[in-house]
């Protein structure tokens, strides 16, 4: 495959809360990396940003939700 060629996909997973424009930053940051890095075109990137809510999101046995009424 050359360089350039492929769609790339960036699925991103983070726990709900944050606003718009913080959502907006990090899609635009992520973005920029993915070209630089990778040399693809602007227009083949995607970015996919799932929002997951604290009582799906475990670690260690755990979910998040948990460990924050725990805190």
């Amino acid at each position: 495959m050359q360089k350039g060629s492929s769609m790339p996909i960036i699925d991103v997973s983070l726990l709900t809360g944050r606003t718009e424009s913080e959502l907006r930053e990090m899609i635009s940051a992520v973005h920029e990396a993915v070209v630089r890095s990778l040399g693809v075109p602007s227009a083949s990137v995607r970015i996919l940003v799932r929002e997951v809510p604290p009582t799906h999101w475990a670690a260690d046995g755990e979910t998040i939700a948990e460990r924050r009424a725990r805190s």
